[in-house]
């Protein structure tokens, strides 16, 4: 069953299993209340690192300059929004549904110093709390296969750009060459579980983590539901043989 047909009946995914639509932000936010404390560190352990090269590589795409404002979308900690401060972007909001992350964030950037060009904001990517074309730049990086209905969250960034603002969306993906998928398989269901049991104490969220990855849209598909949306000049870019993918698309 597609999406589409699974929203219209009621459910939708959550990791495997299906469960009502009204129930998934809420699942969703449990999951991260639990790991926000231990995200960061996570991160690091479960990509070896190579998620700050995957984000470098979403910030040489976008080139931050002064005069733009970006949203990040489920910007959670913060990660994002200090790479865009750092490369000489304008000032930023972060909104994440989920307050634990937001809090985490928030406090971890004042005992760094702080920066007045960052706020911080709860709030929901299918509703998002900002004006009608209010902003340069958006962009989602591994949240937007959490959220509930991808298409309306979407048409919800666009809605937010200017007109002449893009749109960039860095994710996991499918891998492009077949020798990866049992090697792949094998660390996504017995790796990250086991980090998520000693590291961060809850081995369910990142067997969940590990199963939405395989329910979010491969590179074509979600190029054709951002052009759905309302996106033009949509690409992508592949890292790591597939394994994450940078989309793009501007608001004309």
């Amino acid at each position: 069953m597609n999406d589409d047909r699974k929203i219209r009946d009621g459910v939708t995914d959550f990791g495997f299993d299906e469960v009502p639509v009204a129930e998934k932000a809420a699942r969703v936010r449990d999951v991260f209340d639990s790991v926000a404390r231990n995200y960061d560190r996570m991160n690091d352990l479960m990509s070896l690192g190579v998620h700050r090269i995957w984000k470098d590589a979403l910030m040489d795409w976008l080139l931050p300059r002064p005069s733009q404002r970006l949203l990040d979308v489920a910007g959670g900690t913060g990660d994002i929004a200090r790479r865009w401060r750092r490369r000489g972007g304008g000032p930023v909001t972060v909104c994440d549904i989920n307050a634990e992350m937001i809090g985490v964030g928030r406090d971890r950037l004042a005992q760094a110093g702080g920066d007045a060009g960052i706020d911080w904001v709860v709030g929901d990517a299918e509703a998002l709390p900002l004006a009608d074309r209010s902003v340069e730049r958006v962009t989602i990086a591994f949240g937007l296969r959490n959220v509930t209905r991808i298409d309306a969250a979407l048409a919800e960034m666009r809605r937010v750009l200017k007109p002449g603002g893009r749109f960039l969306c860095l994710e996991f993906s499918r891998p492009t060459q077949p020798w990866l998928d049992p090697v792949y398989d094998a660390y996504s269901f017995r790796v990250l579980p086991w980090l998520g049991r000693v590291v961060a104490k809850d081995e369910d969220a990142y067997r969940y983590l590990a199963e939405s990855i395989r329910r979010f849209p491969d590179q074509q598909e979600l190029c054709e539901r951002m052009r759905r949306a309302g996106f033009e000049k949509v690409a992508w870019r592949n890292l790591s043989a597939g394994i994450a993918a940078i989309h793009s698309g501007w608001r004309l």
